[in-house]
């Protein structure tokens, strides 16, 4: 079974993100390539995320909207009558019981 075996070769992973690249060995297949500081060509394989923007290698945290994912909840869950409605647990007229 040698035949079997995808390529395993030089690789770029490259993070644009951050500005940042490195080579290794892998079997991930790209059409781009890029020129590499050894003067060889490389294919390059563009990741969203890498140890150089990742916010726990980093250190940095990322800032959320809150304020407007809390809006868009209520507005998706608001009901005919308004904000608030039903309790969660029970009926209205269970209040004492």
């Amino acid at each position: 079974m040698a035949g079997n075996d995808p390529e395993y070769r030089p690789v770029v992973f490259r993070d644009r993100a951050a500005d940042f690249a490195f080579l290794t060995r892998s079997t991930a297949k790209s059409d781009q390539t890029i020129e590499w500081t050894d003067g060889n060509t490389y294919p390059v394989v563009d990741v969203d995320i890498s140890s150089a923007s990742h916010p726990f290698w980093t250190g940095q945290r990322r800032q959320f909207d809150t304020a407007g994912r809390v809006e868009k909840f209520r507005a998706k869950y608001q009901r005919a009558g308004g904000a608030g409605g039903k309790p969660a647990h029970g009926r209205d007229d269970q209040a004492g019981a």
